[in-house]
């Protein structure tokens, strides 16, 4: 199985320049809400279940200052990420302590495990970087968050 160009998996749809809540599961009911919207998700119950109980495993809080809550469901079309960003953070129990002003939730198709993987992968090396954070940070406009995102990913 071949992994899903970023193109496809984040569209201007997904990418919302709102200030999401600042408490971690109203953030990912608005995240979840933007892949609703989207025509993405269509259960939108069983995949909040599924993220909600994604996180009381273990953190997706993986520091920087970035939130990665992603879930496996069957609630999901086809593999999913949403985008938004916080200017005060939410707090996603990240190891480093700080909270996360880049949010981004994935979402993919129950059996697409290794595509889960590939994607969660690909995303957090990209995030690695410090001009990527930055340029996210920074972005005015959702064509360049997801460019950004395209080219870091790529």
């Amino acid at each position: 199985m071949t992994e899903p160009k970023i193109e496809t998996v984040l569209t201007s749809d997904l990418i919302t320049l709102e200030e999401p809540p600042a408490e971690k599961e109203a953030t990912i009911e608005f995240l979840l809400d933007r892949a609703v919207e989207a025509g993405r998700v269509t259960d939108r119950e069983t995949a909040l279940e599924a993220l909600l109980a994604r996180e009381a495993e273990t953190t997706t809080g993986v520091g920087m200052g970035i939130g990665i809550p992603h879930a496996k469901t069957d609630a999901v079309s086809e593999p999913t990420v949403v985008f938004a960003r916080s200017s005060t953070g939410v707090d996603f129990d990240a190891m480093d302590g700080e909270p996360a002003t880049l949010l981004f939730m994935l979402l993919v198709p129950a059996e697409g495990g290794e595509e889960h993987l590939e994607l969660l992968s690909s995303l957090s090396r990209a995030l690695m970087h410090d001009d990527v954070r930055d340029r996210l940070h920074e972005a005015e406009s959702k064509a360049a968050i997801e460019e950004t995102i395209t080219e870091a990913v790529a």
